[in-house]
């Protein structure tokens, strides 16, 4: 059921172009319906800062560097009550807007778009709905990442950014033989034998 969003709907932005950041700023404070809460220049920052202040919905690049937007939405996937995201990117690829889906995105806005068009998504992901170009969800429903758990995505996202067991042990507050546990079982559940196999198909899915 849709619910009716709270006025102003608290928006958090991450892209890495400070242009971006700029016109991003510009359009939401022209319009009453919305409040920027903050603009991150990358996906950790943007991560750090949703967790110290609550937003509805965060506006997120594909590519952020350093690492992307499957990063921020397999991290959020953790979390309780996260902010929806819509993925606002130059990316034409048409694999993007069913990786958005697949990692649990709202929304899949191009920035081909009319600036209107972002604005009236951000607003109709703040009532609870998804806003996607059509696409063969078929694909999405045999995508073999979607018999990982939440916490076995993140890790496999963690290990795609380059982190070892230690560090994602630390960085989750958990331990090394907790992290061992589940990459054992996403190695198992992907049907690899890698963390290399494991990253492959993960940035490809």
């Amino acid at each position: 059921m849709n619910q009716p969003p709270r006025i102003p709907i608290r928006v958090g932005l991450a892209d890495k172009n400070p242009l971006m950041h700029a016109a991003l700023k510009h359009l939401l404070s022209e319009d009453k319906r919305f409040e920027l809460v903050f603009a991150a220049s990358d996906c950790e920052d943007f991560l750090r800062r949703a967790g110290e202040t609550p937003i509805d919905v965060g506006v997120i690049g594909w590519i952020i560097g350093p690492c992307d937007g499957r990063f921020i939405l397999d991290h959020l996937s953790a979390v309780e009550h996260p902010p929806r995201i819509v993925v606002y990117t130059g990316d034409e690829s048409k694999s993007v807007p069913a990786q958005v889906m697949t990692h649990g995105g709202a929304a899949f806005v191009s920035k081909s778009e009319q600036p209107a068009v972002l604005l009236d998504t951000i607003a109709t992901v703040a009532r609870g709905r998804m806003v996607f170009p059509y696409m063969d969800v078929r694909a999405i429903y045999d995508n073999p990442l979607s018999t990982l758990t939440r916490r076995e995505m993140e890790v496999l996202s963690d290990l795609s950014s380059g982190r070892t067991n230690k560090q994602i042990a630390r960085d989750l507050g958990v331990s090394l033989n907790t992290i061992k546990f589940h990459v054992r079982n996403l190695f198992q559940k992907l049907g690899v034998n890698s963390r290399s196999q494991a990253i492959s198909l993960y940035l490809q899915s």
